[in-house]
């Protein structure tokens, strides 16, 4: 494992809304389930999405762009997943794995943003 290479962030991102998709698939078939899961079916899976069209990015400024919005949407996913485990899903492994995943690309994101921010006024 200690020679395992670091995984790349659109790989990471795809498989995390892999996973959410998978999580959505057990909650409850209530008001709050349905609703809450299409909120975290949108945001979980544009992640993904906005960090695949920000490596087609036409320009440092369009790439910032499209990752500012990929954080926004981990950091909502995130808020999202606490409502999965503070009321539907209390204490479930996957939901906390999830949150914890979601936790680390919203870091990474956020790192890429300060970098590519900081290059773009250099």
């Amino acid at each position: 494992m200690a020679d395992e290479k670091p995984r790349d962030i659109q790989e990471r991102t795809f498989d995390f809304g892999v996973r959410v998709v998978k999580l959505l698939n057990r909650l409850p078939r209530t008001l709050s389930g349905a609703e809450i899961g299409r909120q975290v079916l949108r945001s979980g899976t544009s992640i993904g999405a906005n960090m695949d069209e920000a490596q087609g990015a036409e320009s440092k400024r369009d790439f910032i762009h499209k990752t500012s919005t990929a954080y926004k949407e981990a950091r909502e996913t995130y808020f999202w997943l606490g409502l999965i485990d503070a009321a539907i899903l209390p204490s479930d492994k996957d939901v906390l794995a999830l949150r914890k995943e979601c936790d680390e690309i919203i870091r990474i994101l956020h790192a890429i943003l300060r970098k590519s921010r900081a290059s773009q006024h250099a």
